[in-house]
């Protein structure tokens, strides 16, 4: 058939339009039903799904209680610090939360007056425990080295530290409680305290780092004492014979010699006593002429042999009659023999020593027994200890001892010459010696001393030098090396030496800490102290 392009297109009737309209919208509807029964086939089938996987987890819950932990034991593969983040949350008594597994506890450094002790709450899945639960202890490690175990009893409705925490609050402590089989682990660490310095800080400041280490340290007493004089180098000096002062060349305060005239006395006793020599020795020369001429007669057997021996018998006599005279002048100092002027007595120095005293004048009349002068040699003086009753087990005679003055510094070893076997009947006390050596009479007597006696000799696991430590808040410290800065340490302290000093508790061997320029850490913690809170 051949088509006709040509050919006009005939025109339609309504009935066809209408028809036409009709077909179009039948197939809009069509086509929006067939892609809405398209979408809403997978949301059906999701929420079919949906249903079957809820199905499954119910049924895994009734059924294998085991598995349903496993989403759990998928979270205990957390690393520490996501922990450590949950952790640090604050419970509802304003302490810090710790949580694992359903398990927790709040924990609360709380101070009460001047102490601070922990209080633990327990709890367990959102509900709290009672505190006689499970058993809680505690460890703290502080820089020194100190490990201190922490007990806790139940009180009201928490868990209260048997011990108190003594300050600074600076440690890693790590808690440990047991619920039923199952063992729960918690730390924390504070920072409180720390003085934060640079190594150029501490060099600048001059803070001498060293590590506590065992040392020897020398226990000993210290006891008051006063410098007196050597008693046994001292004299009063009297004139033994009365007379009148004619002339005093010695002074207050001089240094004299042995044999140097003090002063001069003019004495009748004395005149009398050399009167009496002088004539003894005018008898003995007679005395002796005759025996000699005696002798000589009897010899050749001129005269008897009576009157010789009477001779000789005379001889003695005399001689005994001027020994006698002369040991009389040697004992009041005035010499053996008889020269100048007849009352002329000279007091002279026993010893080389220092005039202490003078009791003499010019023109004064003394008497024999008058003390007129004090000497003493002050090259050795005496410390006199006063030694209560219960230290006489340490203080005995050959001990070694150590000498310091109170008004300057000064100090001088000596050892124990005297220890007196009786006590004052008010002071209850006893009198101990000390023989020093004074060459410079630095040592001035009426001088007050402190005497220190060493008993004996102790080796110590921990010391330290004694200016390392200070003393705050009414405790002994002594500041711990950090990396970054130092932190107090509360010690125990035991036996010293004034250069050593014994740590019975707070520190270990090998701790670092300031040795000297510790005075500058304790004002820098002055600067920084202020009032905080746990």
């Amino acid at each position: 058939m051949k088509l006709n392009f040509n050919k006009k297109p005939s025109k339609l009737t309504g009935k066809q339009g209408l028809a036409i309209a009709v077909i179009v919208v039948m197939g809009i509807v069509i086509g929006g039903w067939i892609l809405l029964s398209g979408s809403a086939r997978p949301a059906a089938e999701e929420h079919e799904h949906a249903s079957h996987a809820e199905d499954k987890d119910h049924a895994d819950g009734e059924h294998h209680g085991a598995e349903a932990g496993d989403g759990h034991e998928h979270a205990d593969e957390h690393e520490d610090e996501e922990h450590h983040e949950k952790e640090a949350k604050s419970g509802p008594h304003g302490g810090k939360l710790f949580a694992r597994d359903g398990f927790g506890l709040e924990l609360l450094l709380a101070e009460e007056g001047e102490a601070a002790h922990y209080r633990i709450w327990l709890f367990q899945n959102d509900k709290p425990l009672p505190p006689s639960a499970l058993a809680v202890s505690a460890t703290l490690r502080r820089p020194g080295g100190e490990r201190q175990e922490i007990a806790f009893k139940p009180e009201k409705d928490y868990l209260k530290s048997t011990q108190a925490i003594a300050e600074p609050h600076m440690f890693e402590a790590e808690f440990t409680a047991r619920l039923g089989n199952t063992p729960f682990l918690f730390a924390e660490i504070r920072e409180e305290g720390k003085i934060e310095l640079t190594k150029e800080q501490v060099d600048a400041s001059a803070i001498g780092i060293e590590k506590a280490a065992p040392a020897r340290i020398r226990t000993s007493q210290q006891l008051p004492g006063e410098i007196r004089f050597n008693e046994d180098r001292t004299a009063h000096v009297v004139p033994r014979l009365a007379g009148v002062v004619e002339s005093v060349p010695a002074n207050l305060g001089q240094l004299v010699k042995r044999g140097q005239i003090l002063a001069v006395i003019a004495s009748t006793a004395l005149s009398e006593q050399r009167s009496e020599l002088l004539s003894a020795q005018k008898r003995l020369a007679l005395a002796r002429s005759t025996h000699e001429r005696e002798k000589k007669l009897w010899e050749e057997r001129i005269s008897a042999e009576q009157d010789y021996l009477q001779a000789q018998q005379a001889l003695k006599e005399a001689e005994i009659a001027v020994a006698n005279n002369q040991q009389k002048l040697v004992a009041l100092g005035a010499g053996a023999t008889v020269s100048g002027k007849l009352s002329r007595y000279e007091i002279k120095a026993p010893f080389d020593g220092m005039i202490v005293e003078k009791h003499i004048a010019l023109g004064e009349a003394v008497k024999e027994d008058a003390s007129i002068f004090t000497i003493s040699d002050l090259s050795s003086v005496w410390a006199e200890i006063v030694v209560p009753a219960k230290d006489l087990n340490l203080v005995r005679v050959g001990e070694k001892v150590v000498v310091r003055a109170t008004a300057f510094e000064s100090e001088a070893a000596g050892s124990i010459s005297y220890v007196g076997a009786l006590l004052g009947q008010d002071t209850r006390t006893a009198k101990a010696r000390v023989s020093l050596a004074n060459p410079k009479m630095a040592w001035r007597p009426g001088m007050f001393v402190t005497v220190k006696v060493v008993s004996g000799e102790t080796e110590v696991p921990v010391s330290v030098v004694a200016e390392a430590v200070q003393t705050i808040d009414d405790e002994n410290v002594v500041f711990v090396r950090l990396a970054d800065g130092f932190v107090r340490q509360a010690v125990s302290l035991g036996r010293s030496d004034g250069k050593r000093v014994e740590v019975l508790g707070g520190l270990t061997a090998e701790t670092p800490y300031a040795a000297s320029g510790s005075f500058i850490l304790k004002s820098e913690l002055g600067k920084g102290s202020a009032e905080h809170s746990h």
